[in-house]
């Protein structure tokens, strides 16, 4: 099967660089698809057929090892393209089997045949975690790519893209195919070498980079006639072709497909230029010296749940007086209120060692969703620069955005978009509506055995940390290793100063350790070992349990503070217990955690005369579902608003022949 014939799954925005059209369907027409898409899948589940299926392909078992490597890599070509039709190939699965067996000494297991199955038809797989996403990916990527199509694996940093890419490397090698990574600091030589691969993982938010970066190179700001006419150029021959990095978007398997297509979709991902540097703080110095003076719930609303700030009147009026005596840009109108309303951001809404970190007298954004400092990242419309005079920084350069895009319009141009992840039933419908991604959750290789304890909700932070200690220090008494996961850089410093004085030996690992984060992660699996890991780090990284661990009661996974996302905390949990082994998971928290002060305020109080009157684990966990049910809804407000912006914006430049 071809590029050519995959194209049959829809329009194409033209023939050379290949990628989908950006349909046109509002969100009625998007809930409607999905939900006539969920009826079908209830009508005929996609479960059976797969077990089916796998155990048609065990059956061929026999008939494969007694070929030869090379009759295998000849007959798996033949197969692949059969499999990426509707009805699949059992016969493709047997030999990428084979395949994996002889030229990886590994032997899948049906629960990867069955992943392998899901997202070559263009589906999500839910696999637990440890279950062996990694080469399920490789598996289906491998027929994909015998198919004759190009195959991008997408992860979610430049570790796992390079593990992953190495560790498989043997596989494709055995069936004649090229692999390649993509990871920050490759220069555009290596990537579009990368690119021109028969399969290549790379980390997200660099593949969406480049793409923005091929759509600038075919012309400045080019409409698809333009893009069509630039690529007919052959490369070498100094066209738009030659400068291109990507082959188009063919095929795309979105390794943790939860956090990049829903936790990072919140904000557009923008390409910039260096502009002049502004070495003049005066104008910042005004502005947060202003907004320090401005006063809250009379000048400004402030939501943090929401990261929203509205200006009131009073706020107005203020602002037009200090104008008179300030002059320059404050006495224009929209300029002084949306500088006042980024100061007031920048010293309310981001904080340091929870939003940024300072490292070598820098400001670096910190990933909320994974702890990771996000390098060479920077805030637009001043925000970074005002937050480095807050911090008494170097000013850095002003950037002038040249392209944007989000999430949700880039995957949704792949020709066949699929994805997989532990942890994606609370998010299937979005994704679903969205993405047009159908979830099928997949059964575990072996019973689990993780023992769930009950919540434990502590009146504050200080008693939590205590409490935190204590069932470490127990675990590690009994043997186990114990993994922590708090939810900022200062949390786990909180900690870490509590455990100091207790006098346990621990490693900590936050935006600060981020160098380290695969080793320190893999040794988290050594008896009595304490890891305090920020948010997911090391997500994607196994934790090997080293012998009499298991007896001991397996890892012992301490969560202290509960996500935006149950997802979040279904991840953190998912690190013990993994493929049969034994592992304990427990929630301690507090009243004055983030979640319940900015999702439930107004029930913290209620809780407590509940807890007095019921002591138990109950009413704190009704009072963590509540809040972060609401929290999910404002976040898929969020990322709804942020695609209709960026649609909004996308039909202005195409109205002046500049879309993107």
């Amino acid at each position: 099967m071809s590029s050519a014939l995959l194209a049959a799954d829809g329009d194409l925005a033209n023939s050379v660089y290949l990628e989908r059209s950006d349909p046109r369907e509002g969100a009625f027409d998007r809930r409607v698809r999905a939900w006539l898409d969920a009826a079908s899948q209830r009508l005929r589940p996609l479960r059976p057929m797969l077990a089916a299926r796998v155990r048609e392909a065990g059956s061929l078992c026999g008939e494969c090892e007694r070929l030869s490597d090379a009759e295998v890599c000849r007959q798996l070509r033949i197969a692949a393209r059969e499999a990426l039709g509707p009805r699949g190939s059992a016969r493709a699965l047997a030999l990428v089997r084979e395949a994996a067996r002889r030229s990886l000494g590994l032997r899948p297991f049906d629960t990867q045949l069955m992943g392998a199955a899901v997202v070559m038809t263009g589906r999500l797989a839910e696999m637990q975690t440890g279950e062996g996403k990694t080469l399920t990916a490789a598996l289906g990527a491998a027929i994909v790519a015998c198919a004759g199509v190009p195959v991008h694996v997408v992860t979610v940093n430049d570790y796992l893209a390079q593990r992953d890419a190495d560790e498989m490397r043997p596989l494709f090698a055995f069936l004649g195919l090229d692999v390649g990574s993509i990871v920050s600091g490759m220069e555009l030589p290596a990537r579009r070498a990368a690119y021109a691969c028969d399969v290549t993982w790379c980390v997200n938010k660099e593949l969406v980079f480049d793409y923005l970066k091929d759509r600038v190179a075919a012309a400045a700001t080019p409409t698809r006639a333009q893009m069509r006419l630039h690529a007919l150029t052959a490369p070498g021959q100094g066209g738009a072709a030659g400068r291109l990095l990507l082959r188009g978007l063919h095929f795309a398997i979105v390794d943790e497909a939860d956090s990049v297509l829903i936790d990072e979709a919140r904000t557009p991902l923008i390409l910039a230029e260096k502009g002049a540097r502004d070495e003049d703080h005066v104008l910042y110095a005004q502005a947060l010296e202003l907004a320090r003076a401005l006063q809250a719930d009379l000048h400004y609303e402030l939501s943090a749940a929401r990261r929203a700030l509205v200006l009131l009147p009073a706020g107005r009026a203020e602002l037009a007086r200090v104008a008179t005596e300030l002059g320059g840009i404050w006495a224009a109108t929209r300029a002084r209120e949306e500088l006042a309303s980024q100061a007031l951001r920048a010293l309310h809404l981001f904080h340091r060692d929870h939003h940024y970190i300072l490292a070598e007298g820098k400001v670096q954004i910190v990933d909320e969703f994974t702890g990771r400092v996000l390098d060479g990242r920077t805030w637009e419309q001043g925000l970074h620069q005002l937050i480095e005079v807050k911090e008494g920084c170097e000013l850095s350069d002003h950037a002038r955005t040249t392209a944007r895009i989000t999430y949700q319009r880039f995957f949704r141009r792949y020709l066949r978009l699929a994805g997989m992840t532990g942890t994606a039933s609370e998010v299937a419908g979005e994704l679903r509506e969205v993405y047009a991604l159908q979830t099928v959750t997949l059964p575990t290789h072996r019973p689990s055995r993780r023992v769930r304890r009950a919540h434990v909700c502590c009146a504050d932070a200080p008693s939590k940390w205590q409490r935190v200690a204590e069932d470490a220090a127990a675990a590690m008494r009994r043997g186990q290793p114990v993994l922590v996961g708090t939810k900022s850089v200062q949390a786990s410093e909180q900690l870490a100063e509590v455990l100091r004085e207790r006098g346990l030996d621990f490693q900590l690992l936050n935006a600060r350790q981020d160098a380290e984060e695969a080793a320190m992660v893999a040794r988290a699996g050594e008896p009595g070992r304490l890891t305090v890991a920020t948010n997911m780090a090391g997500r994607g990284t196994d934790i090997r349990l080293a012998g009499g661990v298991d007896e001991a009661g397996g890892l012992h996974v301490i969560l202290t503070e509960f996500h935006e996302s149950a997802r979040i905390d279904r991840q953190l949990f998912g690190r013990c217990a993994r493929q049969g082994n034994a592992g304990s998971a427990v929630a301690i928290v507090a009243l004055d955690d983030a979640l319940f002060a900015q999702h439930g305020r107004d029930l913290v109080r209620l809780v407590q005369w509940l807890q007095a009157l019921c002591p138990g684990h109950a009413v704190a966990d009704l009072l963590r579902r509540l809040c972060q049910r609401r929290a999910g809804r404002h976040a898929r407000r969020v990322r709804d608003d942020t695609m209709k912006r960026d649609r909004d914006v996308d039909s202005m430049l195409a109205f002046a022949g500049r879309s993107i």
